[in-house]
C-alpha cells in the first residue's frame, strides 16, 4: 500500500472535520428542558423524562390536561391519555411520590401555588409540606369552605365535594389556622348561584369582618352577609374572605 502523500492526508483530516461537525445536535426540546406528550386517539402515552416530577407548561390539545386524570409522572417518565397532549418541564424541588408540580406547577414553595382539585366530588390529598395554607383563588362552581371542602392535614392540603382553587403558605397560624386570637385567621364563603351558604367559624377568634370581596356580587352585611353562633353566611351571589380584626 502506497503511504498517503501530504495533499491526501490533508483531505482525510478535512474530511473527518467535516464528519464530526455533521453530527447531530440535541434536540430544541432537549436544550429548553421542555418534553412534548401526546395520546393519540385517546390512548395512554408514555414519555421517558428522567425527572422525579413534572410540570405542565403548555396544553396543546382541546381535550382537558387534568393531572391524576389525563397526566401524570411516575418513574422518571410523563403518562398522558384521554387526548392530553402537552408540553411539559421537570418540577425542580418536587413533593415526591410522583405528584410533584401537578397541583400548580409550584411544587409549594414558598411564597408560591399549588392547584388542589376535587374531581368528581371525592376528596383529593395535594401533598404541600405547609404546616398551615390559605385560599388564594377558587377556580370551581362548587363552594370552597374551609374546614368542610378544604383544609390542610398532616402537610398536605385536601379538597372535597367539587373544591377546585389554589392555595398558597399561611405563615405565622396556629393549630391549622384556628389559633385564637390569630390576626391571619380568615374564612372564604361563597354564594354559588345566588344560593344562601353558611361557613364554619371559630368563635374563639371573635366576630368576622370582611376582609376581601371575591365576586362582582356585592358584599354587603345584613343584606348579603353576616355572621351568627360560629357561622359566617352569604347570599346573592356573595364570594368573599373573612378574617378577625
Amino acid at each position: 500500500m502506497k503511504p498517503l502523500s501530504l495533499a491526501s492526508l490533508a483531505v482525510t483530516l478535512s474530511l473527518g472535520a467535516a464528519g464530526t461537525l455533521a453530527l447531530p445536535a440535541p434536540s430544541a426540546h432537549a436544550q429548553s428542558g421542555v418534553v412534548r406528550c401526546e395520546s393519540q386517539n385517546n390512548r395512554e402515552r408514555v414519555c421517558n423524562t428522567g425527572w422525579r416530577n413534572a410540570q405542565l407548561v403548555r396544553q396543546l390539545s382541546g381535550s382537558d390536561c387534568d393531572e391524576g386524570r389525563t397526566w401524570g409522572s411516575r418513574n422518571g417518565s410523563i403518562w398522558v391519555t384521554s387526548g392530553c397532549r402537552a408540553e411539559f418541564v421537570e418540577a425542580r424541588g418536587g413533593w415526591g411520590g410522583g405528584n410533584g408540580g401537578g397541583w400548580g406547577g409550584n411544587n409549594g414553595r414558598p411564597g408560591e401555588t399549588i392547584r388542589c382539585e376535587s374531581q368528581n366530588n371525592r376528596e383529593r390529598s395535594c401533598p404541600v409540606g405547609w404546616r398551615n395554607a390559605r385560599l388564594v383563588r377558587q377556580l370551581s362552581g362548587s363552594p370552597c369552605n374551609e374546614g368542610r371542602t378544604w383544609g390542610v392535614r398532616n402537610g398536605a392540603v385536601w379538597v372535597s365535594g367539587g373544591c377546585r382553587a389554589e392555595f398558597a403558605e399561611a405563615r405565622g397560624w396556629g393549630g391549622g389556622g384556628w389559633g385564637g386570637g390569630n390576626s391571619n385567621y380568615s374564612v372564604t364563603c361563597s354564594s354559588n348561584n345566588n344560593r344562601s351558604q353558611t361557613c364554619d367559624w371559630d368563635e374563639r377568634q371573635g366576630r368576622p369582618v370582611l376582609q376581601q370581596q371575591l365576586s362582582g356580587s356585592a358584599c354587603q352585611e345584613g343584606r348579603s352577609w353576616g355572621y351568627s353562633r360560629g357561622q359566617v353566611w352569604v347570599s346573592n351571589g356573595c364570594r368573599a374572605r373573612f378574617g378577625t380584626r
